[in-house]
């Protein structure tokens, strides 16, 4: 990962903006350790602190096209570069190996397109001619951004700076994996960067940009409907697909194999990486349906497509927990099976408690299930930075796509579970995504999340819903289509485990020793009053308030307070569904163990 924050609509560049600039990208040097740069010109800047992953010797970072008028800083990885490098061979002089450049090379055939006449009836505009959906240019001519940013595959979020045009485009990868937030001055003035910190106490206003949006400088400002025209910028979303309608997948067939072909090649280009790398096991199904397939592959590079030995042949696999939690076993389990060199780290429960205040400070987050499960990874991330692991990949999203949290066994029917799936991807970016990134982050790790590959996303999206939803009256478990595809990869007690969520994972103590600590460290008349002292998203029970109070304490703002999502929940379910059962009446516990009749190790 990488650290990128930009300053658009200036009025007159100073050096004190410039080292304004500084400033703000120097409370991101964890996220890049690796290098730093700096563009400054026209009615922009733009600041990149660079973690090498890919083409670490020339890929630095801003990047330039080959005319030097369009300056590009990005956070994340792009899969399919290479395709789209064959793409434009003899019509784009590439200047480094990096895969984020052929963003430049995508943003000038796209205005060189929307400059061009428009074509005839049956004509297409060739590269960009695909069956994604397109957003047309306010005046009609030529393809809009959102099918020129369908084109790439991977995590990312970016600013592009066209000095010639004085136009820039900031986008946002469409399940949030890469963290972005947008904000203004009272000058008119827009910022962006890759985390909260950096903007804090810097801007007047900022908030998350949305997953799946852009902004484009060159949209025209219009009064609509849903749109704040207060703001100096407009966020348009690109990413849009039949699958966020029931109606749409209600009647398609199921695949176990379909299945596991798309996650197979999915994981298999995700290896990409020009430094060392491992995988998150934690002993559940996820983790080591990924760690087997990218074992299966490690032996040899991926980017060539050619029997090239890789770099680093031996996978390494990695594991964290108290002494004893049900994770570590099964994960030693798995590594044996699979064939990766493990390491379990172990932790305390002290050591978690000392971590918490940074921890709260990395991820910027009060939110309780993240809190609890981002401590151990932090944890995790530093052990795995000293033995020279620059990325990982790990399995989270799988939960929300086959609905595997245990408060689905409790869906009436498949629309309803299908509806709950599509809202728990629409909110990722605000739980899971937030703590895989900045929990690695915070020690310049990097991590890949193969679930939520929007290729992979299209395929088990689309399978049937009945065929997802767990059936215990039918033996169908939790995940059973995903187990089903990849049961012959895994140890069997593996293969048919019962879901474990992170933080109960590590160690049910880990748990029961926060709620305990936090109850004794916060009063009831703190609690009665909380409202008044948090008016925005007042806590809603005491460890909450204790999360609260630390992040406060790191970000004062109304614009930090506003940037957590927070509802009620049961075992990590969204509010909506807390309607399925009466015993969740009144609950807001995020804990598996919450869902009585389903974990064996309820409460």
């Amino acid at each position: 990962m990488c650290g990128i924050v930009s300053i658009f609509n200036i009025k007159q560049q100073t050096p004190e903006l410039r080292q304004k600039a500084l400033r703000m990208s120097q409370k991101l040097r964890h996220r890049g350790p690796d290098w730093s740069g700096i563009y400054c010109g026209g009615s922009a800047i733009l600041a990149h602190e660079r973690l090498s992953i890919v083409d670490p010797e020339s890929g630095g970072q801003p990047l330039y096209s080959p005319d030097r008028k369009q300056v590009l800083a990005v956070n994340g990885e792009i899969y399919n570069h290479q395709e789209i490098r064959r793409r434009y061979v003899g019509q784009y002089d590439f200047q480094t190996g990096s895969d984020c450049e052929v963003i430049l090379a995508l943003y000038n055939e796209w205005r060189r397109q929307t400059l061009s006449p428009l074509p005839r009836k049956g004509e297409s505009l060739t590269s960009f001619d695909c069956s994604a959906p397109a957003t047309p240019l306010p005046d009609g001519r030529g393809l809009g951004v959102g099918l020129m940013l369908e084109q790439l595959s991977g995590i990312f979020a970016f600013a592009l700076y066209d000095e010639e045009r004085d136009e820039y485009l900031i986008a946002r990868d469409p399940i949030g994996v890469i963290p972005l937030y947008i904000g203004y001055d009272s000058d008119g003035k827009v910022y962006v960067a890759s985390e909260l910190k950096a903007l804090e106490g810097q801007c007047e206003n900022y908030e998350p940009f949305m997953p799946g949006h852009y902004v484009w400088s060159g949209t025209p400002k219009k009064e609509s409907e849903g749109v704040d025209n207060e703001k100096p910028y407009t966020l348009q979303r690109y990413y849009k697909r039949d699958w966020f309608e029931y109606s749409a997948v209600k009647d398609n067939p199921a695949s176990a194999e379909e299945i596991r072909d798309a996650l197979t090649a999915t994981v298999k280009r995700q290896l990409m990486s020009d430094v060392p790398y491992g995988v998150l096991l934690s002993g559940g199904l996820d983790s080591s349906v990924v760690s087997a397939i990218a074992e299966k592959f490690s032996e040899h590079r991926i980017e060539d497509d050619s029997q090239t030995r890789a770099y680093w042949p031996r996978l390494h696999s990695f594991a964290v927990g108290l002494k004893g939690a049900p994770d570590l076993e099964k994960a030693r389990l798995v590594a044996k099976h699979i064939g990766t060199v493990h390491h379990e780290i172990n932790y305390t429960i002290q050591e978690g408690l000392d971590a918490i205040r940074d921890v709260i400070y990395f991820i910027e987050t009060y939110d309780v299930t993240t809190v609890r499960a981002s401590t151990p990874m932090y944890l995790l991330a530093r052990v795995i930075k000293s033995m020279g692991i620059k990325m990982v990949l790990s399995g989270e999203g799988a939960d929300e796509i086959f609905g595997g949290y245990l408060y689905f066994h409790k869906a009436p029917n498949a629309q309803a579970f299908h509806e709950e799936t599509v809202r728990k991807l629409s909110k990722l970016h605000y739980y899971d995504c937030l703590r895989a990134n900045k929990s690695l982050c915070a020690w310049g790790v990097e991590g890949r999340v193969p679930f939520l590959d929007k290729e992979f996303l299209d395929v088990a999206m689309r399978t049937n819903p009945e065929a997802k939803r767990p059936k215990q009256a039918e033996g169908m478990i939790e995940k059973y289509i995903l187990r089903k595809a990849f049961a012959d990869m895994l140890p069997e007690e593996i293969a048919w485990r019962q879901k474990e969520q992170f933080s109960d994972g590590v160690g049910y103590s880990w748990i029961d020793t926060l709620k305990k600590i936090t109850s004794e460290a916060v009063t009831d008349e703190q609690m009665a009053h909380a409202a008044e002292r948090f008016p925005i998203n007042p806590p809603l029970n005491k460890e909450e308030y204790y999360y609260r109070s630390i992040f406060a304490e790191h970000f004062p703002s109304d614009s930090a307070a506003r940037s957590v999502n927070q509802e009620a929940s049961v075992a990590c379910s969204t509010a909506i569904a807390l309607e399925w059962d009466a015993a969740f009446k009144n609950m807001n516990d995020p804990s598996g163990r919450a869902v009585k009749g389903v974990h064996e190790q309820a409460y």
